[in-house]
């Protein structure tokens, strides 16, 4: 356990967070590594055990009970309905003390009886107090972003101040705070012995009610917009020495498994806790447990492909076609290694995939200029380092698992040593249209969107841009780009998928190669014989209607399948294969310097073309179709 009175040093999560029973949930906070938790009061009045158990079970667990809630709705106009919620509060007293938890949290009230006269409200709130604190307990006021009278933080100190009791003190929460777009900076005015509890909360930029995206929108910090080291320099600031404690209502959390929710949970406020250490702001943080800063990354060392004696052979066929050449054989694996300029991929027949035919992205491996470093970075952030099996002589690459499975490997290439020495050479790598890999798009577990944009933030160092919808043929994709240096991860995910009709490809992923020249790549990949995915002609029309296209260029790019995007910063021209077994694909793209995306607003039709060429092939009658 670290000190309790260590700033920012301990972390907590409410149980609201996780699925499960209250057992399941308490089991999953204490295997995470969380220190403490916030008990939520639907939880405990489910769980089979005492309150005294639950004490027992918690401590027994390395866990704290920092915080019982919420308790609402205190605060009435009605003087026999306020004596009736003290009774209700006593009752609630005598519970705590079983649990060993010394504060309660009290939402400011949301009900048509809540009282607006401040001083009232603080009477009421001082009267509680004081009967918590015959008890040796505290009380945490909470402004609710929809209270009825009170709905700001500014205002909930108002009431606290105004009630002057010892026993007395805020809850502040970053949700209700910052969604209401509240200055939090003005927290530092605040007594540091007057902020009790401090629960955490980042969140997506909706417009909607509040109410339904607090309960329903909520993320762990750094999955969603909120800027929470800003929000949480001032409270540090102010003296305030209590948890870091997660308080995370959402749909997808409250039915998935909760060990790795929770893991998902702590590393993002290990991730939280540095981004604010580093800054420097505040003096007071403890930085003795700070991971590893990110190593630098510099660009995709290679990507690994699991293949078979179905599927290898026409991922080779294609690659070949794209002017790529077989370089060389693993001296102990059934591992190939294609190159073509600094763009490298491993075809690995001994790896497992998905079924017969089919093809996936293994592996990606990225240039770090600190590979062990970055190794240790990963597990200080609770990423599992895996297992290698690894013959004599052979390099040591350290690899973690991201959260769909794919391994991540960190390396550095050097033609004289490194991993590419564990390869017997067969030919000199060959000069072509391909002079790198430009991305790497793996499709995500719907439940897991959030957290794989959170494990490549915060485990590599990459940053995360904003998160868009794209209306594919069968259905919302999720997309969110994350780049660091010379790597760029592309990462979807479909938002709902039901029933038998679900003729999208599960799971795609595909490689991007980068062209200084996509037209000219497009000509002579075609001549080679490369499966190029056709684009319809509609989509031609409409893109000169939208680009105004010189006529020519136009006729060219319609020939060889080459699409076209454009923002104010840049241009994009791409062109795809045909999907190569069942799931994956490549690309090839040449984009402009400062352009950023990946084409996506052609996804659509890019989509509906692989169906149409899988539906149209004679080896898919027993093969799903395919969306791309």
């Amino acid at each position: 356990m670290r000190p309790a009175d260590e700033p920012a040093s301990r972390l907590g999560i409410a149980t609201v967070c996780l699925s499960g029973t209250l057992e399941d949930k308490l089991a999953a906070a204490a295997a995470a590594g969380f220190d403490g938790v916030e008990i939520f009061e639907p939880d405990l009045v489910a769980s089979p055990l005492s309150p005294t158990e639950i004490r027992r079970r918690c401590a027994d667990s390395g866990l704290t009970i920092d915080l019982y809630q919420p308790f609402r709705d205190l605060d009435s106009t009605d003087a026999e309905r306020f004596t009736a919620n003290l009774r209700r509060a006593e009752r609630k007293f005598s519970v705590m003390q079983q649990l060993g938890a010394d504060t309660v949290l009290v939402c400011s009230a949301v009900a048509t009886d809540a009282v607006a006269d401040l001083d009232l409200l603080a009477a009421q709130l001082h009267t509680l107090a004081e009967r918590a604190a015959g008890r040796g307990l505290r009380i945490a006021y909470e402004a609710l972003a929809w209270g009825t009278h009170v709905n700001t933080y500014e205002q909930s100190w108002d009431v606290v101040r105004r009630a002057d009791h010892p026993a007395l003190g805020l809850c502040l929460d970053s949700f209700h705070i910052l969604s209401r777009g509240s200055d939090p900076r003005g927290v530092r005015d605040i007594p540091g012995e007057k902020l009790f509890f401090l629960q955490l909360a980042d969140a997506p930029r909706l417009r909607m009610d509040v109410l339904q995206w607090s309960r329903h929108h909520r993320l762990f910090p750094g999955q969603g917009a909120f800027d929470l080291p800003a929000f949480l320099e001032p409270v540090l600031d102010a003296g305030y020495t209590g948890p870091l404690s997660l308080e995370v209502f959402n749909d997808v959390y409250r039915q998935s498994d909760p060990r790795r929710t929770a893991v998902d949970a702590v590393r993002s406020l290990l991730a939280l806790r540095e981004q604010v250490a580093r800054r420097g702001a505040v003096p007071a943080l403890t930085t003795a447990a700070v991971p590893p800063a990110p190593p630098a990354l510099a660009g995709h060392a290679f990507t690994e492909l699991a293949v078979d004696d179905t599927s290898g052979p026409r991922i080779a066929g294609a690659l070949r076609a794209l002017g790529f050449a077989r370089t060389g054989r693993h001296r102990t694996k059934p591992v190939d290694l294609w190159e073509q300029g600094e763009a490298r991929l491993l075809l690995n027949a001994g790896a497992a995939h998905s079924g017969p035919g089919n093809v996936a992205v293994a592996a990606l491996a990225v240039e770090s200029t600190d590979p062990p470093r970055s190794a240790a970075r990963a597990a200080a952030l609770c990423a599992p380092i895996l297992p290698r099996d690894r013959g004599p002589a052979e390099a040591d690459l350290a690899a973690v698992a991201a959260p769909d499975g794919t391994s991540v490997f960190f390396c550095r290439t050097d033609a004289t040593g490194g991993w590419l020495a564990d390869f017997d050479r067969l030919r000199a790598p060959a000069g072509g249209m391909i002079t790198a890999t430009d991305h790497v798009a793996l499709a995500q577990p719907y439940d897991h969107f959030d957290e794989a944009a959170l494990f490549y933030r915060a485990v590599l160092g990459m940053d995360p841009e904003t998160t868009n919808e794209i209306a594919a043929p069968f259905g919302l994709v999720r997309d969110r780009t994350v780049t660091a240096g010379g790597v760029r991860l592309v990462l979807t995910a479909s938002l709902l998928r039901r029933g038998e009709w679900a003729p999208g490809v599960a799971d795609p992923q595909h490689i991007a190669f980068a062209t200084p020249d996509a037209l000219a790549a497009a000509r002579a990949a075609r001549a080679a014989g490369a499966p190029v995915l056709d684009i319809p002609g509609n989509y031609y029309e409409d893109l000169d209607a939208r680009y105004d296209l010189e006529p020519d260029l136009l006729r060219e790019m319609r020939e060889l399948g080459v699409m076209y995007d454009r923002t104010p910063d840049g241009e994009f021209h791409h062109f795809a294969t045909e999907l190569l077994g069942g799931r994956v694909f490549l690309q090839v793209v040449q984009r402009s310097t400062r352009y950023e995306g990946h084409g996506a607003p052609d996804s659509p039709v890019r989509m509906a073309a692989h169906r149409r060429r899988r539906l149209a092939l004679p080896d898919t009658a027993a093969e799903p179709a395919a969306a791309g």
